[in-house]
């Protein structure tokens, strides 16, 4: 587990009980405590008295999406994301487009705020790799064919961009501002964006770009920029305080862009897997009062 407060920082502070005011916009993003089944990190989130959870769609299809639904609700939890949708730039729209139906009525079913769309890159399997113009158009014309069936559903789709690194294999929206100019043709309530740190910390214009989406943003994740980035970067998330994000400031954007939904803490890390899953609730819990929710409004 990562050391509770970075040297050099503050003193750390008691951890927030069931009650506390302070929690009552963080969110667990389920992926953070990945090896608890579902029932326990439902217990778990009560015991803590965090009322928002994430969800992922392996593990809920696993534990069977109407008997999720309804073990989050008699929890009084309420589903602030479910991921994940998109893979939009692969060749088999058909395949993509039916998954992608899918992960919209799971969506509903949960009655999540969003469903998070990680768009795709550019690797192709076992033909020549799409051009990033071609790819991103590839997104623009597939996301129209979704955005009616959300519609229906009553699902918002949130767009997330990835930092850079993912370009090639896993998004080609880099930026905030591509995911914002991506969603503009729709109405705000059907297609949304995510302010995750992890991806947009070190952009020049994120505040602008913030105070641009607006009542666009569906959804504001937290996780931070922490070195050496790991081999599989995918797995280079740090806890909030442990690296270079600027938790304060974009917080502060975030919420004077008129954003006042839940605060979701999507860690990926290999030591945060493998530690006791209460210690990594308390120290999420610790890290947020500390390092995010003073600067909310």
């Amino acid at each position: 587990m990562p050391v509770d407060i970075p040297s050099g920082a503050p003193a750390a502070i008691a951890t927030p009980t069931a009650g506390d005011i302070r929690l009552a916009r963080l969110s667990l993003n389920q992926w953070t405590t990945r090896h608890w089944s579902l029932p326990d990190l439902v217990a778990g989130l009560g015991r803590a008295g965090i009322g928002h959870v994430g969800l992922w769609r392996e593990p809920v299809q696993a534990y069977g999406i109407a008997e999720s639904a309804a073990l989050v609700q008699r929890a009084g939890l309420h589903v602030s994301s479910l991921c994940r949708g998109g893979f939009l730039t692969g060749d088999d729209s058909v395949q993509a487009h039916a998954d992608n139906v899918a992960a919209i009525e799971e969506a509903a079913e949960l009655e999540a705020d969003c469903l998070v769309l990680v768009v795709g890159g550019m690797d192709r399997a076992d033909q020549p790799r799409l051009d990033v113009a071609e790819a991103r158009k590839r997104v623009a014309d597939r996301l129209a064919e979704l955005v009616p069936v959300a519609h229906r559903h009553g699902v918002r789709l949130a767009l997330e961009p990835l930092h850079p690194m993912y370009c090639a294999d896993r998004a080609v929206l880099s930026t905030l501002g591509q995911a914002i100019d991506l969603a503009e043709p729709f109405p705000s309530e059907d297609v949304g964006v995510v302010v995750d740190t992890f991806h947009v910390w070190w952009d020049p214009d994120l505040e602008r770009q913030i105070r641009r989406a607006g009542d666009r943003i569906a959804s504001y994740q937290l996780a931070e920029w922490v070195l050496p980035l790991q081999q599989d970067v995918l797995l280079s998330r740090g806890m909030m305080g442990d690296g270079y994000a600027d938790f304060a400031s974009i917080t502060r954007w975030v919420s004077d862009a008129g954003y006042d939904g839940p605060v979701e803490v999507e860690i990926f890390n290999e030591a945060v897997w493998q530690a006791d899953p209460v210690e990594v609730v308390e120290t999420v819990a610790r890290r947020y009062v500390q390092h995010v929710q003073p600067s909310l409004s």
